[in-house]
């Protein structure tokens, strides 16, 4: 039987997995059994790993310990922290450092579970250290308490974040934790299948997510909503862009063919800490009155296509209301989706498989040597 060629490998079944089920044409997401509306607003970030890795989530004396574990490798080698003051003085891009950072670590004599506790809880900080030194502030030191994405918060800030904005960080990094076997998530099972180091497949998972066609767009989502500046120049602007053939930024998805449920979780989410008093409430009414125009402009546009809101909409929404530049979203979109990098690594050491497709040739066999002095 001939091999039938899958060049983007998307009628390809490369693994089982019970990490998360993505059903596009229904617009649902369940992450380990559990939809994801249901568990990303409510978990914190240690339960969503402990759940991912371990298949189930911990009771309490479980989280105390797994978080406490998680805290005290926080702290970055001298090493490392060099690195990224010397990145940070060529204003190296962000995700390069986060590469370079994640690349200095050391993973000789260590367990997969601790290298799977260690490069979550460094990942964090490295992003953290390295966005301030990049403004010129000295990085804040680690603590060592029980509360990833407080400690986060506290490390980006300076200062004791609100309850609130520990709740929306959290909320989004729950959602984007895992997404099937997206491009990310495959590299680093195929690292990780050659048992290699999680660092080297976390690393590799992370020059994939640097991609433009992987990583996403959430800028310039927000860029629209802003060149927009009032809902009455919404559908004129929107029309402009329409009319000219191009894309509206935060709409549609490769695979989601109805609306992406995690634009629903982070639009409440969203929608929450604003109203808590954090951010600008009128940037956030905006936001929801241009999304409305563009659905039904999409629908006018191109009627049966069905492009909702995806996930990068109210992604940027929420991170600027956090306070974060553009040139954190992706970093702090690796915060989150490392737990679940980790996760389908475990699941690929567990099938002691390599992974290694085939491929058809296409050149030339007939080819015969000729020497240098006769071409």
């Amino acid at each position: 039987m001939s091999a039938v060629v899958d060049p983007g490998l998307e009628r390809t079944i490369a693994a089982e997995t019970r990490l998360s089920d993505v059903q596009g044409q229904e617009g649902k997401l369940f992450l380990a059994g559990y939809p994801a509306e249901e568990i990303a607003p409510y978990a914190t970030f240690e339960e969503m790993l402990h759940l991912l890795w371990f298949d189930r989530l911990p009771d309490r004396a479980e989280l105390e310990t797994f978080s406490k574990n998680l805290a005290r490798r926080r702290e970055l080698p001298d090493a490392t922290i060099e690195l990224m003051r010397s990145a940070a003085s060529r204003q190296i891009q962000p995700m390069d450092a986060l590469r370079m950072g994640l690349s200095s670590l050391d993973s000789s004599d260590r367990s997969v579970d601790e290298q799977a506790l260690s490069v979550v809880a460094k990942t964090a900080t490295i992003v953290a250290t390295y966005h301030r030194l990049l403004n010129a502030q000295e990085p804040v030191p680690p603590n060592q308490e029980p509360g990833h994405v407080s400690a986060l918060l506290m490390m980006l800030e300076g200062k004791t974040p609100t309850a609130e904005r520990v709740r929306a960080l959290e909320t989004y990094l729950n959602t984007v934790s895992d997404h099937g076997l997206n491009a990310s998530t495959f590299a680093g099972r195929v690292i990780i299948a050659t048992h290699s180091d999680l660092i080297s497949a976390v690393t590799g998972a992370v020059g994939a997510l640097k991609g433009p066609l992987h990583g996403g767009a959430p800028g310039p989502a927000l860029d629209m909503v802003f060149d927009i500046e009032t809902a009455d120049r919404a559908e004129p602007y929107l029309r402009e862009k329409l009319d000219h053939g191009e894309r509206l930024m935060g709409f549609g998805h490769r695979v989601y063919k109805v609306r992406d449920p995690r634009a629903d979780i982070l639009g409440e989410a969203t929608r929450r800490l604003y109203r808590s008093g954090e951010g600008d409430e009128d940037l956030y009414n905006l936001a929801v009155e241009v999304e409305a125009v563009a659905l039904r402009l999409l629908d006018e546009y191109k009627p049966g296509r069905n492009l909702q809101t995806n996930v990068e909409y109210y992604t940027a929404l929420l991170l600027h209301c956090l306070g974060f530049p553009v040139s954190l979203f992706t970093p702090t979109f690796a915060v989150g989706r490392v737990g679940g990098w980790i996760a389908h690594c475990r699941e690929q050491l567990e099938t002691g498989r390599l992974i290694r497709p085939g491929a058809t040739y296409t050149g030339q066999d007939d080819r015969t040597w000729i020497p240098l002095d006769q071409r």
